[in-house]
């Protein structure tokens, strides 16, 4: 997995990049094809308009069949060629209908442009409202101009005057874009969902690798945590069939007591391990009862004379909460309390304090736990809930455990439908405050 894991990794992270690349030059081109196309079109509508003027203004019926018999010289060929300007024929609206109608027919009828009708001299007999503007920025706008002339050769030779019809097509590159916006938006997204795969794929690899690396510790915690009694077990066992043992009252209480303590030890740790069980399968089932919180604190506490006075250790207590009875599982509950009081006196040094504090609020009894040990970093406090998990004691030895307490505590609060923060200093200590809902008035 060590090895793999990264290949995994670079192999996915080329894929992906010449995945970008691929698509970035994909878009180049077809923007330049799209580019193209929309002027196509623009020449065809153009090309469709001019035509269309041309034959309104020089179509005359019977005129070609004047022109030869009177001959392109003559006074009636001059004042049948002589036409009036598109501008004196057409409204400025009749120009922009026949504008979107051949845009519409070319298939591009939501490109904007902007036109104008201008002369043989080069002057603008008509323009549309943003002509002007868009007319000397080359860099933005796209220009194309069209010939209104008539069809036949005669004529065009006789012709002593003609006009063109002007069209721009502002923020080109900008309609270009706009015109393959789904495609583009298309593709991002797709190669969103690519990345997020990828991303979600890594993740679950970096947590299965986690989860085997912790499972790993799990197993060799577990076979040390049940090794180590089931060896003082049967060197007690030993020790009673030894005939002066068996003789000596005092002798075989003791190695008996060692038995039973040994024994209890490992149920104890059995029972750890089926409750991480049950919690795994959403098993944990309540039998709520009435606590009183105060009185199942100092019980608690006392349980823990020993140890708190192999550490030099004293509790300071403030229990100001007005309401101190809960509705919660007696044996679960006291189990949590029980993990907090002996993680803070596990996770210590000498000269322990604790600081057990207690106040309600309307609708929650919060308990506050704390102690002046050696605290937890940033990322352990992050992670002091999940399953196996189990802090670096530093200079503290002899830490014993699955990491399943926490992970516990956590549940059994989740359970009772409450809550819990840490907040913890390295060198400092670390206080956990839990809120407990409080049984509802009537």
């Amino acid at each position: 997995m060590k090895r793999t894991l990264p290949l995994i990794v670079i192999l996915i992270s080329i894929s992906l990049l010449g995945l970008v690349v691929l698509q970035v030059s994909w878009v180049k081109n077809i923007l330049e094809v799209r580019k193209g196309q929309i002027l196509s079109k623009v020449d065809e509508a153009g090309v469709a308009v001019s035509a269309d003027l041309s034959r309104a203004m020089y179509t005359i019926p019977g005129k070609r069949s004047l022109l030869k018999r009177f001959g392109i010289g003559s006074d009636l060929s001059m004042r049948l060629l002589k036409t009036p300007s598109v501008a004196e024929k057409f409204s400025k609206k009749d120009i922009e209908e026949k504008i979107h109608q051949a845009l519409k027919g070319s298939g591009i009828e939501k490109v904007d442009v902007e036109f104008a009708i201008i002369n043989m001299y080069g002057n603008a007999e008509m323009v549309s409202n943003n002509f002007a503007q868009k007319f000397y920025d080359t860099t933005h706008n796209k220009l194309r101009f069209y010939a209104i002339i008539p069809e036949s050769l005669m004529e065009l030779d006789a012709m002593n005057s003609y006009e063109n019809l002007a069209l721009i097509v502002p923020d080109f590159n900008v309609q270009v874009w706009e015109s393959l916006r789904w495609v583009i938006v298309g593709a991002v997204v797709f190669m969103l969902v690519i990345f997020t795969a990828f991303y979600i794929t890594l993740s679950a690899l970096l947590n299965q690798k986690k989860l085997s690396e912790i499972k790993s510790d799990f197993i060799n915690n577990m076979t040390h945590e049940l090794k180590t009694p089931l060896a003082t077990i049967a060197l007690a066992v030993d020790a009673v069939r030894n005939e002066k043992v068996q003789s000596n009252k005092e002798k075989l209480d003791y190695f008996t007591s060692i038995i039973k303590e040994e024994n209890v030890r490992m149920n104890k740790h059995v029972e750890t391990i089926l409750q991480s069980a049950l919690m795994d399968r959403q098993e944990l089932r309540l039998q709520p009862i009435e606590i009183d919180v105060h009185l199942l604190l100092h019980s608690l506490v006392d349980n823990y004379e020993l140890q708190l006075a192999d550490k030099q250790g004293s509790v300071e207590w403030k229990l100001n909460a007005a309401t101190h009875v809960v509705e919660a599982d007696e044996t679960h509950f006291t189990n949590m309390l029980s993990n907090l009081l002996d993680n803070a006196i596990k996770y210590s040094k000498e000269q322990l304090l604790i600081r057990i504090s207690t106040h309600s609020t309307h609708k929650h009894m919060v308990i506050r736990i704390e102690d002046n040990g050696i605290g937890m970093n940033k990322e352990t406090v992050k992670r002091i809930f999940e399953k196996f998990y189990r802090a670096h004691t530093g200079n503290v030895h002899n830490v014993k455990g699955f990491g399943l307490g926490m992970s516990y505590v956590k549940s059994v609060i989740d359970a009772h439908k409450g809550r819990i923060k840490v907040d913890s200093t390295p060198g400092k200590g670390s206080s956990f405050i839990v809120e407990i809902p409080l049984k509802a008035k009537p």
